[in-house]
């Protein structure tokens, strides 16, 4: 059997996407899951995406990690799968789609798409960093020297490490740049490695910045290593809401995978 895929990527943020409409593809299978994202011996990317049919709204999202397993919501995907839906011919310029974390409203205009996540009612600021989940858990603590930082060693000491174990968090060492502007870089639970860009991870290091005071504005530019992100947010009494991650989002090539 074979099966087409596509390579999508967002700011560098790479996935193998697979329109699974008609279930083809086996998604208990970890292992070829991962072989797939190996970038020697397969497709190469930080994770695979199945897009399938939703009963209510426009689709579904199921995304793994590069490690196999389905992880939590990914910003940067959920981005790449809104262009993808497009190029389906699935929606036009807006789309309502299930994630692992629940519903998420997009808009798409050429090659930028605006994704809406989910509302942050909790912000823990720490001695040493900020800890808050965006759909996926960021650890965010500010670091100069960024360019030279040693971001794999030290984000494996700190996603392994107390609290977090086994679980994991995602790391990101951030820079400030100017008022509105921060440099980031994350280490990714999964890829168990620094990736070029993560969504969620912009858009906690954006509420984290605003949290510490580092920034008051609501519209955060964030720099990373693929490329340029924007986080635009409103501050309520239940906490951070209206919440969008903004950026490119670009089919790369397409494949057939042969059984």
């Amino acid at each position: 059997m074979q099966i087409t895929f596509y390579k999508y990527q967002g700011t560098g943020n790479d996935f193998v996407m697979i329109d699974n409409r008609q279930q083809i593809f086996d998604k208990n299978d970890t292992k070829r899951i991962a072989l797939l994202c190996d970038r020697r011996f397969g497709i190469g990317a930080d994770g695979l995406i199945l897009l399938e049919s939703h009963p209510s709204v426009d689709f579904k999202m199921v995304y793994f990690n590069a490690d196999g397993n389905e992880s939590s919501m990914c910003g940067n995907g959920g981005r790449c799968i809104v262009a993808f839906a497009k190029h389906l011919g699935m929606i036009t310029d807006k789309a309502i789609f299930e994630a692992i974390d629940g519903l998420h409203e997009a808009h798409i205009e050429n090659a930028i798409v605006s994704l809406k996540m989910q509302d942050v009612t909790t912000v823990e600021n720490h001695n040493t960093h900020v800890f808050l989940n965006t759909g996926s858990p960021h650890h965010v603590q500010l670091e100069t020297h960024l360019k030279t930082f040693d971001i794999k060693t030290e984000g494996s000491k700190i996603r392994y490490g107390k609290p977090y174990y086994d679980e994991g968090s995602n790391v990101n060492f951030v820079d400030q740049i100017n008022d509105d502007t921060f440099a980031v870089r994350t280490y990714e639970r999964g890829v168990e490695d620094e990736t070029l860009s993560c969504g969620t991870g912009v858009t906690a290091v954006a509420l984290a910045m605003h949290s510490l005071g580092k920034t008051k504005s609501n519209k955060v530019h964030l720099e990373t290593q693929g490329g340029v992100l924007d986080v635009r947010f409103e501050l309520s009494d239940s906490g951070y809401t209206n919440i969008w991650l903004i950026g490119p989002a670009t089919q790369v090539f397409k494949g057939v995978i042969y059984d």
